[in-house]
């Protein structure tokens, strides 16, 4: 590209793929994950997989996709430079606000087989702490009454409908969020819905859609503009709509698909098993657990980042006292794998300087992700009676965060569904004994046996960030 020309608009280099999966929620994560899986998958083997895109709110992903027929780049950071590559699998972008009744047209299109969804924990409309179907959620109760669904289980079930009354085979919901046995828990959530609509409807579900489990595994920081700029230095065309990650990328998928119908993604490099539950386990607890713990202690004590956190010795050395002594004893490998090398290379990962993964950006609906990322490695602590200090201190740090109030006095934006009742409750304690129980006292976050179990140790971990703060707290327990 000369010096002071325009860059050329991102475009397409081939026809694009027959459309054959549905994906709900294209955001980032998807987009530099089971995009690129399926784009290699369909160089390797062929078959018709592209994929229709759908946004359940905004349509600024189709409006910056739309220009660039649905093109983007995928820009792996490493710690030795840059790598830039076109991704041409999204055939179309959907915004299901504007639109319902198209989405549900296409996702009963025969041509579909898949339906997959990354629309992150909250968009399941379920109970953190139980993983069932919440009911009085606003948007379920609107896909009760209502024919044209909000939430993304209304859809699936709205779709599975119009399809079962065409007389056509149900699609395999396929969910790459991070949640314990993603398979189980949405197909819970799909059939409770299904129920309160149709019993036959449910039965039908029950007896022919498949709902595999998947791990999911890359670390994709969100989109800023000055890297739209850097892109342009890079590869020489401009792109509304790049994603960035780390070069790592991990996908466990239960095989387990209607018909067998799937793309050849093990030849993109995915595993395909038949138990994915040691995989998630490791991931969820060891990646996302610390990923968490890092965000609020992290952020608490001053780091935009997971990459500056880790540059703290301290943290760093908190990390690793995680995995060790507080993670690792509660797990079962996966076939073949080393938990310790899986930490180092964790380690590896989170201090690498390209990755700008802000805490804040991480630390984003803890009231959803605290059950399955803390919460069941303490339980199990707790029942084979091992102290676990550094998740308890997370615990405290996330209390100390959902308060609104940092280390400095300055205020903390907090997303989270529950932000105005998690405020509400903290506000309404004096001391660090009383913020704790407050808080334990969420139901849809915390088991009443659990909190029960969590109110001392939780208490004198909070009373340490008060009085210390987060750094010096991470260095009592990392000693």
């Amino acid at each position: 590209m000369e010096v002071g020309l325009p860059a050329e608009r991102l475009t397409r280099t081939r026809p694009a793929p027959k459309p054959g999966i549905v994906h709900l929620g294209l955001g980032a994560f998807f987009r530099a994950h089971g995009a690129v899986y399926t784009e290699k998958a369909i160089a390797a083997s062929g078959g018709d997989w592209g994929i229709i895109g759908v946004s359940l709110q905004s349509p600024g992903m189709r409006d910056r996709l739309a220009p660039q027929e649905g093109c983007y780049t995928v820009l792996e950071l490493g710690p030795e430079g840059e790598t830039a590559s076109r991704v041409e699998v999204v055939t179309d972008v959907l915004v299901a606000r504007e639109d319902p009744a198209r989405v549900l047209e296409a996702m009963a299109d025969p041509a579909i087989r898949i339906v997959t969804l990354t629309v992150t924990e909250k968009g399941y409309c379920h109970e953190p702490a139980s993983g069932a179907l919440d009911p009085a959620h606003p948007d379920i109760a609107h896909d009760l009454s209502e024919p044209l669904p909000r939430s993304a289980p209304g859809y699936l079930v709205r779709a599975l409908e119009l399809r079962r009354a065409r007389g056509l085979r149900p699609f395999t919901v396929l969910s790459c969020d991070n949640l314990p046995e993603n398979g189980r828990m949405v197909r819970g959530v799909v059939l409770d819905l299904a129920r309160r609509i149709d019993s036959d409807l449910a039965a039908w579900i029950e007896a022919e859609a498949r709902f595999p489990a998947t791990m999911v595994d890359r670390i994709v920081p969100a989109t800023k503009p000055e890297d739209i700029a850097r892109l342009e230095e890079i590869a020489g065309w401009h792109d509304a709509a790049p994603v960035m990650c780390e070069p790592f990328s991990q996908w466990v998928i239960e095989d387990d698909f209607v018909d067998g119908a799937r793309p050849d993604w093990g030849s993109a490099g995915a595993e395909l098993v038949d138990d994915v539950t040691p995989y998630e386990h490791m991931k969820l607890r060891m990646l996302n657990g610390t990923h968490s713990a890092l965000a609020y202690l992290g952020y608490l004590a001053g780091h935009e980042t997971i990459a500056d956190t880790m540059a703290d010795p301290v943290l760093a050395r908190f990390a690793g006292h995680l995995w060790t002594d507080e993670i690792i004893p509660v797990l079962t490998p996966p076939p073949g794998v080393s938990l310790a090398e899986y930490a180092a290379a964790l380690a590896a990962r989170y201090s690498n300087p390209g990755i700008r993964h802000r805490t804040w950006q991480i630390a984003m609906d803890g009231s959803q992700k605290l059950p399955q990322r803390l919460l069941g490695t303490v339980a199990e602590n707790l029942a084979a009676g091992r102290s676990c200090r550094g998740l308890m201190l997370a615990i405290a740090a996330w209390m100390r965060y959902v308060g609104g109030i940092d280390e400095r006095g300055a205020p903390i934006e907090v997303k989270d569904p529950f932000a105005a009742k998690l405020r509400a409750l903290s506000d309404s304690a004096e001391d660090p004994a009383a913020k704790v129980a407050a808080l334990l006292s969420l139901r849809a976050v915390f088991p009443e046996a659990l909190a029960g179990q969590l109110q001392e140790p939780v208490t004198r971990a909070y009373e340490g960030l008060v009085q210390n703060g987060a750094r010096a707290a991470c260095a009592e327990v990392a000693r």
